[in-house]
C-alpha cells in the first residue's frame, strides 16, 4: 500500500468513526432544541390552563353572586341576603365571609333606609340585624369590617342615646323597629343578620 491509500484509508476511518459522534451530537442538539420547544410549549399550555381556571373561578362568582341576587334584594352597587337564624356577631360575621360577602354596613341615608326595608321583609317588622360596624379594636372608634372608620352613622340618639354600651357592647345592630335606627350591643348576644355582595 503506498502512502496515499493508507492517508485515504485513514481519512475513511476518520470519518466513519467522527460521523456517528456528530450526528449523535446533532441528534443530542436537536433533540435538546426540541425539548426547550416541547418545554416553552408545556409552560404556554399551564399559563393558559391557569387563565382558563380563573376565567371559570369568576364566572362561578358571577353566577354565585346572580344566585343571590335573585335570592335577596338588589340594590345600586350591592345584593343583601338575609338570615334569619340568630347568631352571635363573630359567627354571623363568619357566615357572610363563607358566603363571600360581609356583614351588612350601610354607607348613606338612602342604603340604610333600603336596607331597614328589607330586614322589616325578611326577618320581621321587630326585627334586629348585626351590622358589620364594631368598635372592638378601639373603644368609641366604630369601624367596618375592612377596620375603616365608618362614615355614615344612625345612631339612636333622641331617646336611648347610643352607643352607649361603654365596653361591653362593642357590635352595633340595625332594629326593625325602630325604623333602621342603630344601637351597640354584646357581640355574643345572638341576632339575625344580613350579609351583603358588592357588584359591579
Amino acid at each position: 500500500m503506498d502512502f496515499r491509500a493508507v492517508k485515504f484509508a485513514l481519512c475513511v476511518l476518520c470519518l466513519v468513526r467522527c460521523s456517528p459522534e456528530q450526528s449523535s451530537s446533532k441528534r443530542k442538539n436537536g433533540k435538546k432544541g426540541t425539548e426547550e420547544s416541547n418545554s416553552a410549549a408545556i409552560e404556554e399550555l399551564k399559563k393558559q390552563i391557569e387563565q382558563i381556571v380563573q376565567d371559570l373561578n369568576l364566572l362561578k362568582e358571577q353566577q354565585a353572586l346572580q344566585t343571590v341576587c335573585l335570592k335577596g334584594a338588589k340594590i345600586p352597587g350591592k345584593c343583601f341576603l338575609a338570615d334569619t337564624t340568630k347568631k352571635s356577631f363573630h359567627a354571623a360575621n363568619d357566615d357572610c365571609i363563607a358566603k363571600g360577602g360581609t356583614l351588612s354596613s350601610p354607607v348613606s341615608g338612602d342604603e340604610n333606609d333600603q336596607l331597614h326595608d328589607y330586614v322589616r321583609q325578611t326577618v320581621g317588622p321587630e326585627g334586629h340585624i348585626w351590622l358589620g360596624v364594631n368598635d372592638i379594636l378601639k373603644e368609641g372608634e366604630w369601624s367596618d369590617q375592612a377596620g375603616s372608620p365608618i362614615r355614615f352613622k344612625n345612631w339612636e340618639s333622641e331617646i336611648t342615646h347610643q352607643p352607649d354600651g361603654g365596653r361591653g357592647q362593642n357590635c352595633a345592630v340595625l332594629s326593625g323597629a325602630a325604623s333602621g335606627k342603630w344601637f351597640d350591643e354584646d357581640c355574643r348576644g345572638e341576632r339575625a343578620s344580613v350579609c351583603q355582595f358588592n357588584i359591579v
